[in-house]
Order: C-alpha cells, then structure tokens, then sequence
C-alpha cells in the first residue's frame, strides 16, 4: 500500500487558509482512490518543529555510527523526518507565501530534512524521483510578467531546494493566486479573477491526487 506524506504549513486553520483547502482536495481525492493506503500528516503549524542547531547541524555531516551520545540525541530528529520522506510514496505540501517566501516553519522542516549524501547533494539521493505536489497559494500575482515576479521566492526556492539542486522530488505546483482578492477593496476588481484561480487549482489537485494515487495502487 502506498504512503502520502503530508506537510502543511499555513498558520491558519482549513476556512482561512488556500493552501490547506486546495491540499484537501488532493488528499481526498488520493483516500478516495486508494483507500488502504497510508496517508502521515505533518501539521508544521500545531506542532512547529525546533529551529536547526548547531550540534544537531554538525551530526549531520558524521556517520551515524561515529555519532557521541550528544549528536545522536540531536540528530534523532533529523533522522526521524528523513525517514518519513525516504519511505513516502508521494509528497504532498501546501507552501503559502508569507512575505515573498514560504513560512519559517516549512523551512525548518527543509533544515532538518536536508542531509547531504543521503536526501541532498548526490546524483543518487534517497528520494530521487518521488512525485511531490506543492500547492503554493500566494495573495497576489507573481507569474511570469507580472509586475512583482520579481518578488517570488516561494516556488523559485522550492523547485531547486525539493528538486534538481536538492531532494531530487519529481515536482509538480498547483498555484492559487489572488487569495486575498476577497478581504482587499483595493484588489475588488480581481475577484472574479481570484475565485476562477482557485477553482482551477481545486480541479488541478484533485485531479493529480486521483492519478498519482491511481498509479501508485496499481
């Protein structure tokens, strides 16, 4: 039976948040398709994990067997997370921009998952080619020539970070944009815009939730 590891990072609950709404549908279409399957669930928000330290850091670059009890206290962490990543199927994870960028808890995750020679920085990694779906739901419009693309640090960082330059992920972004059309009456005038947006990237997810499971079940 497959496995989704699920990593949600948006600081706000299913009714405020894009990211986790638009990943719902993901995951409900990949449980209705394969309903034996293993779904592990990240909640990076309700349970944020500590910041990547020095001691734990450096563990990181040492065999495990060469370890002290210190870093082998500390590197637990790091290796419990790699481990989840290594045995999922598929990854699913929901990046909302925050200030340009994806949220300091998702990128701790990144920290501490990130182990050179085994999930990062060989031709080789452990997690070379596994599907990942990031929803990436933004309040504006950053795409390709628009005024503030400039000002997209989310899927830029992440497609080398979980891809080519990091994890090796097979990837794939599902972009809501617009999110905060609704609540701005400065952005009024786009929220037609932002509601077909959001409609699409509801279709999208499911969509590759119901094939990737389909696949993986087979």
């Amino acid at each position: 039976m497959a496995t989704l590891l699920h990593v949600d990072s948006s600081l706000y609950g299913p009714e405020g948040s894009v990211s986790r709404d638009v990943a719902a549908s993901f995951r409900k279409a990949w449980e209705e398709q394969h309903p034996g399957g293993t779904v592990i669930h990240r909640d990076l928000a309700a349970n944020p994990l500590p910041h990547l330290d020095g001691l734990s850091a450096v563990a990181g670059f040492i065999a495990p067997e060469q370890h002290t009890p210190e870093q082998a206290e500390a590197f637990r962490l790091r290796h419990e997370l790699a481990t989840e990543l290594e045995q999922a199927d598929a990854v699913l994870i929901g990046a909302p921009m925050y200030n340009y960028t994806i949220p300091s808890t998702l990128k701790a995750w990144l920290d501490h998952t990130i182990i050179m020679g085994r999930t990062s920085g060989t031709e080789a990694t452990t997690t070379k080619g596994k599907p990942a779906t990031v929803i990436a739901s933004r309040g504006g419009g950053y795409g390709p020539g628009t005024p503030r693309e400039s000002f997209e640090f989310v899927q830029t960082y992440l497609a080398k970070v979980l891809g080519e330059g990091g994890f090796g992920l097979d990837l794939r972004f599902v972009v809501p944009e617009l999110t905060l059309a609704e609540g701005n009456p400065a952005m009024a005038h786009l929220v037609d815009v932002a509601r077909e947006s959001r409609a699409r990237a509801h279709e999208e997810a499911a969509a590759h939730g119901k094939s990737l499971a389909a696949g993986l079940a087979a």
